[in-house]
Order: C-alpha cells, then sequence, then structure tokens
C-alpha cells in the first residue's frame, strides 16, 4: 500500500501544498506576527520535510526537535488551532480525500505537545 506521500505525488505537491499554506498563515492576524524575521524559504524546505513525513515519505523530525524549535516561540492554543485550520482548508484545496486530510490533521494534532508553550 502507497503512502500519502507517494499517493498524492511526493516532494513536488506537498512542497506546493506547504507553499500554500504559508500564503494562508501569512494573511492571518493570528499567525503571520510569529513569521515577521523568518527566512521563509527555509522554512518551508523544512516544513515540507514534516508534512512529508506526517504523510509517510521519507523525512524525520522528531518530537524533540519540534519542541526545541517551538520551545521560545511562545505558540498559543489559539495560533495552533488556526494554523491547524489553515492546514486543513490548504489540503482540501489541493483535493485531497477527507479521510487522508483526517489522518494528516490528527498527525500535526498529536504533536501540539511539542509546538504550544
Amino acid at each position: 500500500m502507497a503512502s500519502l506521500f507517494d499517493k498524492y505525488g511526493g516532494f513536488a505537491k506537498v512542497s506546493r501544498i506547504v507553499s500554500a499554506f504559508y500564503d494562508k498563515v501569512l494573511d492571518s492576524e493570528v499567525l503571520a506576527p510569529y513569521f515577521a524575521n523568518v527566512d521563509m524559504r527555509r522554512l518551508i524546505d523544512h516544513q515540507t520535510k514534516f508534512i512529508a513525513q506526517v504523510m509517510g515519505g521519507p523525512a524525520s523530525f522528531s518530537n524533540q526537535e519540534l519542541k526545541r524549535v517551538h520551545q521560545n516561540l511562545h505558540v498559543t492554543d489559539e495560533a495552533f488551532a488556526e494554523m491547524g485550520m489553515a492546514m486543513r482548508e490548504t489540503l482540501e484545496d489541493f483535493d485531497l480525500d477527507d479521510e487522508d486530510v483526517e489522518f494528516i490533521a490528527n498527525e500535526i494534532v498529536a504533536r501540539k505537545p511539542y509546538i504550544v508553550t
């Protein structure tokens, strides 16, 4: 059985999804301030790898890495929820199957304790 990563076209598609996701994020009054001084190309590269991992692709980020990267950002529950909504909307925009959107969203929510401070 193919992974979601393979099912949806690998890194090329995941990269487009992540770029579109950050377009939504940067339009958000809640989320945009978190990215004011961030190298977005670098972040999109890392996030592409993270979403690829969530989808069963060949990348790996540990929960400890997620915690280390987010620990000084003071991510709130509100910001995490808005990020989740932006990701869901983006996945739906790219016509991922509903059950696959749910799977990916649940995988991200499972990592909430390492992201929200």
